[in-house]
């Protein structure tokens, strides 16, 4: 690793010349080969010293090299243990898939927090949303959702009480609940938009107050057009990736 490290560092820094400053030409130079996948997720870097030693820089450029890509979202650093690649999690916007589905893909293991599942009026927002009548009974789910020990999102669902008869039929997957009751979802539309987090999002995903985040709104639907699910999900930026797959007519 240290000398793929050390000839991409060359390459950037003869390319840049005095233009670039050092930890810069680092920094992109990691960035390089965490994109092309020769530092995979969870990988440890090599130690400040030893990157210092290979590349003839001080730990200092080093350091500040590294702290960039912390502040960026595409390292990690575990005291007393060093810096990793972070774990990045890639959602396509071309299939229909739960939270849960996409962490077990994923060899990870989704679980909940909830801090609401209950049954209500549905307001003239949710009635919009939902397209139901007013008076009409919702279930309404608010949960922040873990990857193992990582807070990942935080989500806010609305659910026809009339296709989820059971709140706490909810553990992890929404989708698996309504699948019980035969109203698994069959496409969605979806709008993303960046956020930065308020101080309370901020603490319940652990980051500073104002990281940058992802809002994505969903609507699904079941296969007679009937709208099953209005979500709001705020996803860490630095945990996500979202593809999309685009084709030409």
């Amino acid at each position: 690793m240290l000398s793929a490290l050390s000839a991409e560092y060359q390459r950037l820094a003869a390319e840049a010349g005095l233009r670039v400053v050092a930890y810069r030409c680092l920094g992109q130079a990691l960035r390089s080969l965490i994109d092309s996948g020769r530092l995979a997720p969870g990988q440890a870097l090599p130690s400040e010293r030893d990157l210092a030693q290979e590349l003839g820089l001080s730990r200092v450029t080093v350091r500040r090299a590294l702290a960039d890509l912390v502040e960026d979202g595409l390292l990690v650093q575990r005291h007393g243990a060093g810096s990793f690649v972070a774990e990045r999690i890639v959602k396509s916007f071309s299939r229909l898939t739960s939270f849960s589905d996409d962490l077990r893909e994923r060899g990870l293991n989704p679980r909940s927090l909830f801090f609401e599942r209950s049954i209500g009026e549905v307001t003239p927002d949710e009635a919009m949303a939902l397209n139901l009548s007013p008076g009409s009974g919702v279930v309404r789910l608010y949960r922040l959702r873990y990857g193992g020990e990582q807070p990942l999102a935080i989500e806010r669902s609305v659910v026809p009480h009339a296709l989820l008869p059971d709140p706490n039929a909810v553990e992890d997957s929404l989708y698996e609940a309504l699948g019980r009751y035969g109203h698994r979802p069959r496409r969605a539309l979806q709008h993303l938009r960046a956020v930065a987090f308020d101080a309370d999002q901020a603490r319940l995903l652990q980051l500073p107050p104002h990281s940058p985040g992802l809002l994505i709104e969903r609507r699904a639907f079941l296969g007679d057009g009937r709208v099953v699910e209005y979500t709001r999900s705020f996803y860490r930026g630095d945990a996500y990736d979202f593809v999309a797959e685009l084709q030409s007519e």
